[in-house]
């Protein structure tokens, strides 16, 4: 099966281990990084949302509007819009793009953050409102017919919309999220199921809470499963964990008095989110796991979302990708520290070898097949 590199579309250089030295919304920086992605074997990147953050689909259009290939993930929390108005904002950023977007829905981790654009629902009425707003915005997509609706969040009458996407059906849906609610709601309605760096023993049981609650759902399909790291590459493992050990110093640097943007956004003790809970408690069973997983980062930012490690050369990292793709993941997501530099890094370095090793992989699996014996019915007269 093809597999696909996910990044990060940042509005300016900051990050856990440095302050930014521009604006929020720096411009040029933005579109540095996307096409820094985009010519060096990325297939798409995150435009992610924050209560005070630069408004990400007007980033999207902006860095769609200079780009010709890069796909977008576009991050969505259902709490600052309609739904109606969403399905038209994302089907004009569809038609902007050529039919590059797929859009990442976020039910909301922490009630603080929600609260500060006056979402006071609790966490499971956030994960029933996502999903009844994903339905709609499918509908709204696809419906040339005016349609009404009454449910538990939204209710209107008679819309239609005049706007539709470039990608037919529609546009892709994202997902995440590692509670048994998140689960029900990301397996009824996601294309892609996307879930944070964990050991591979806890990560396959995670791809089959999935699947369940796909099957619960009723689908006969299920959704595409995507993984997200932080890579700490060296030239050498003694310099990939010498790098390590540095980042996490100045990650602490950076998050000590809680002065740090980091902190602001996410708590570093007693994290209301399932995911993030994991991933602490994950940090306190041991550092290092499986091949390459390094968990003192996430430790040290209280598992502020995509915070587990990937540390060593280009081609350990590589391998540890190519054991979660063998579990069946197929989205590989990657942000580096220094964001911009990792980027074309990863991309020069890791990205090559994952591929080749994939299409190695699918050759010898269509020949494996090609070899296996035609079985021939019998039929029997009785």
């Amino acid at each position: 099966m093809p597999v696909e590199f996910l990044g990060i579309g940042g509005t300016n250089d900051g990050s856990e281990t440095s302050p930014r030295t521009g604006a929020s919304f720096d411009k040029d920086y933005t579109l540095r990084l996307a096409r820094a992605h985009e010519d060096n074997g990325w297939d798409r990147v995150l435009f992610a949302y924050g209560s005070g953050s630069p408004e990400p689909a007007q980033v999207a259009a902006f860095v769609a509007t200079k780009l010709d290939k890069l796909q977008i993930l576009l991050a969505h929390r259902p709490n600052v819009s309609y739904p109606t108005f969403a399905a038209k904002t994302f089907a004009t950023l569809d038609q902007i793009s050529d039919g590059r977007l797929t859009v990442h829905f976020i039910t909301g981790g922490t009630d603080h953050e929600q609260r500060r654009e006056g979402d006071y629902l609790t966490k499971d009425e956030r994960y029933d409102r996502t999903r009844e707003y994903i339905g709609i915005v499918k509908k709204a997509w696809t419906s040339r017919e005016p349609f009404d609706h009454e449910g538990a969040h939204y209710r209107f009458a008679d819309f239609v919309s005049d706007t539709f996407p470039v990608q037919q059906p529609r546009i892709g849906v994202s997902f995440g999220g590692s509670s048994p609610a998140a689960y029900r709601a990301g397996g009824a309605e996601a294309d892609i199921y996307a879930l944070w760096g964990e050991p591979l023993a806890q990560t396959a049981e995670q791809i089959e809470s999935v699947k369940r609650a796909a099957r619960d759902a009723g689908r006969t399909d299920v959704p595409r499963i995507q993984v997200a790291f932080r890579p700490i590459l060296g030239a050498t493992e003694e310099l990939a964990w010498e790098k390590a050990y540095r980042t996490v110093d100045a990650i602490k640097e950076r998050t000590r008095g809680g002065t740090a943007a980091l902190t602001r956004r996410h708590p570093l003790k007693n994290p209301e989110n399932t995911g993030s809970q994991r991933l602490l408690a994950l940090a306190e069973r041991g550092e290092r796991f499986d091949r390459a997983l390094w968990t003192p980062t996430a430790a040290a930012t209280g598992g502020a979302g995509n915070s587990n490690a990937l540390v060593g050369t280009p081609e350990t990292v590589a391998q540890a990708l190519l054991d979660y793709y063998d579990l069946g993941v197929d989205i590989l997501s990657a942000r580096g520290y220094h964001i911009l530099d990792d980027a074309i890094d990863f991309g020069r370095y890791v990205i090559p070898i994952v591929r080749e090793e994939v299409a190695k992989r699918d050759r010898e699996r269509a020949a494996a097949e090609a070899r296996e014996p035609v079985r021939e019915s019998i039929s029997v007269d009785g």
